[in-house]
């Protein structure tokens, strides 16, 4: 069952292994990423950060997808994380299970602009995000779970 989809550009690290993992009661960290899926050193960094008695399971977005789909997932408390606003969109149309996203924190770069403290977004995402809100998709901004939900289709 997941718990949380969220966006992080950093993945694992304080904000999810200290405040999100024990606030949801999660078991699994699911980290869906290509990239990342492909990278032994990337994925050995990421196993230190993850906090312990907690499952990290890294896959590509399409393993992921299929992970997710299969009710065997559905025993584990999961914290699914991805770094895009692409990702999110490419996932919640192949898991009907995602009715929210999480923005939790992407980084600034060329063509963004920050809708908050510590998302940046650009105009391919606006347009995505767009879409997700179009379908139904609760889009909702919080770096930490004490924080206020903001929506983020009031913030573009």
């Amino acid at each position: 069952m997941i718990k949380l989809t969220r966006i992080d550009d950093r993945l694992v690290h304080g904000q999810v292994a200290f405040t999100w993992t024990p606030a949801l009661g999660v078991n699994c960290l699911l980290i869906a990423n290509d990239k990342v899926a492909k990278d032994e050193f990337l994925k050995m960094a990421l196993g230190l950060a993850k906090p312990a008695g907690t499952k990290l399971l890294i896959k590509s977005l399409k393993d992921a997808a299929v992970f997710l789909n299969d009710e065997k997932s559905r025993n584990l408390k999961i914290l699914l994380i991805i770094n895009s606003v692409k990702d999110a969109y490419a996932l919640v149309n192949e898991v009907s299970e995602i009715k929210s996203v999480n923005f939790g924190g992407i980084r600034l770069k060329d063509g963004a602009k920050l809708i908050s403290k510590a998302v940046a977004i650009d105009d391919d995402d606006i347009t995505l995000v767009r879409e997700l809100l179009d379908k139904g998709i609760e889009l909702e901004l919080r770096q930490v779970p004490t924080d206020t939900k903001q929506m983020v289709g009031s913030l573009i």
